[in-house]
């Protein structure tokens, strides 16, 4: 594909040699429907928008949300002749091998080319991994250097990483995609010896301090201790986010001169959202530099 897309899949990619220093950043769960596409899209243009270089997978062999995305991006930029920041994106596509063994190494094969030749030039690489327990997203998740799990704030979304009790809210085990994070984890400090740093976000918070809001935060922090993770606080939900899909555009877009949307104080306030991600996340290639934004 044209204008810094690439399918992975249809054409072989040629692998270089990683940049030194560069680093990976996965967005990924195990569960749909959390925000994970609009966090890496927002994710990509506010690093873009810092001064650093930036690619992109794509692993989400269904929605495509992030593909689609930047397709929207670039229709715009070609329509107005608007100068906003692009990442080089690879789309890595699913085998269609019916033997497993032989998929599985097919589609590493796809994601391994596609990661060391983002990586051979890029300050960051950022994963967008798809919404269920696929061989893509478990490989992805063992080269995160950050992970970030976006996480509705709610009961139904936190039962993907732990079980409490509905009293006293203390955790009786992790679940099933907290196993799989201290699986990659144990996997990645064997063969790198560089730890996986855990962000999970409370995403698409109500602003109202509602009772179950309270207790999915306690939840959280007990969670958090027992295995491992930081907590942030996320995008709160805002009708924006769907409205600017058909454009490509972002909440750091929104002041460009081809904008048609008026720049409001809920604006604003969702982007300090952001900045205060991208300083929470504490990335070594951000030192020293100014947030574009």
């Amino acid at each position: 594909m044209a204008d810094g897309f690439t399918s992975q899949g249809a054409a072989e990619l040629t692998p270089l040699t990683p940049k030194q220093g560069s680093r990976t950043i996965v967005v990924g769960n195990e569960k749909g429907g959390a925000g994970k596409s609009t966090v890496s899209v927002h994710l990509v243009i506010g690093l873009l928008r810092s001064g650093l270089k930036v690619g992109a997978i794509d692993l989400d062999v269904r929605q495509r949300t992030l593909t689609r995305y930047m397709e929207n991006r670039m229709r715009w930029i070609r329509s107005t002749s608007a100068q906003l920041p692009m990442p080089e994106i690879i789309r890595v596509d699913a085998s269609e091998e019916r033997n497993l063994d032989i998929a599985e190494e097919e589609e590493r094969d796809r994601f391994e080319k596609s990661y060391a030749r983002l990586k051979a030039s890029c300050d960051i690489v950022l994963i967008d991994a798809p919404g269920g327990n696929t061989f893509l997203s478990r490989l992805a998740h063992t080269y995160a250097d950050t992970l970030i799990t976006p996480l509705n704030d709610s009961f139904v979304d936190f039962d993907l990483l732990g079980d409490v009790n509905p009293q006293t809210l203390e955790v009786i085990r992790p679940s099933f995609y907290s196993e799989m994070v201290w699986n990659c984890r144990k996997q990645k400090a064997q063969t790198s010896r560089r730890p996986i740093d855990w962000i999970v976000m409370r995403n698409r918070m109500s602003p109202l301090e509602a009772r179950n809001k309270l207790k999915v935060g306690e939840a959280l922090h007990n969670l958090a201790k027992r295995i491992g993770f930081r907590m942030a606080a996320g995008l709160s939900e805002r009708v924006i986010y769907r409205e600017l899909f058909p454009t490509g555009l972002t909440l750091l877009d929104l002041t460009e001169r081809q904008s048609s949307v008026n720049f409001t104080m809920s604006h604003v306030a969702a982007r300090q959202e952001l900045r205060d991600l991208l300083i929470l996340m504490r990335l070594p290639e951000m030192s020293g530099k100014e947030l574009g934004f």
